[in-house]
């Protein structure tokens, strides 16, 4: 289940993190925006692997890396050119795919068919279970209410991306109000 949350961005984060330091390495100045970001990054993704009910995280942590990379690929390309932008860019294109193939192995859970992908929702005041539940079907995606209080819901991997996006896009306006 942990990798549906990641979905690419923990190893994102170490491509990243390591492109920094190489840019260092030769003489670069990084910004403490940068590095802040950096490290808000890790820190998100480093709460939703101890708690992925926290999805309203997914958002801000792909606003960091993507922040990050665009500030690092600039400077990159400013100082070293083309060509070491684009094996940069190919690493990271990579670290992403890796973790899309981890997620085809996800463990177990009691009444989701075979070769389906699957996630829990905790039923709360800001997700509550009409909604999940409306989302998901908007999704093309099942779902059923478990005794613990979670939704299970499940489907087609790119169907539990786009939920997951929408879900963290209604977290983020909700959080606004």
């Amino acid at each position: 289940m942990e990798s549906l949350y990641q979905m690419g961005r923990e190893e994102a984060w170490m491509v990243l993190a390591d492109l920094l330091r190489e840019l260092r390495e030769r003489g670069e100045t990084i910004s403490s925006d940068i590095m802040n970001n950096l490290r808000s990054a890790k820190t998100m993704i480093q709460i939703l692997k101890a708690d992925p009910t926290h999805i309203e995280n997914i958002q801000r942590i792909e606003t960091y890396l993507e922040n990050v990379e665009f500030q690092l690929v600039s400077a990159a390309q400013e100082r070293f050119g083309t060509e070491y932008v684009e094996r940069w860019m190919k690493k990271l294109e990579q670290a992403r795919r890796v973790t899309e193939e981890k997620e085809t192995a996800p463990r177990f859970v009691l009444g989701v068919p075979r070769g389906k992908h699957w996630l829990r929702v905790h039923v709360s005041e800001e997700t509550p279970q009409r909604d999940t539940e409306r989302l998901a079907e908007e999704n093309g995606l099942t779902c059923k209410m478990q005794e613990d209080g979670y939704v299970l819901v499940y489907g087609k991997n790119e169907n539990i991306k786009s939920f997951l996006r929408k879900l963290a896009e209604k977290f983020r306006s909700a959080r606004k109000l």
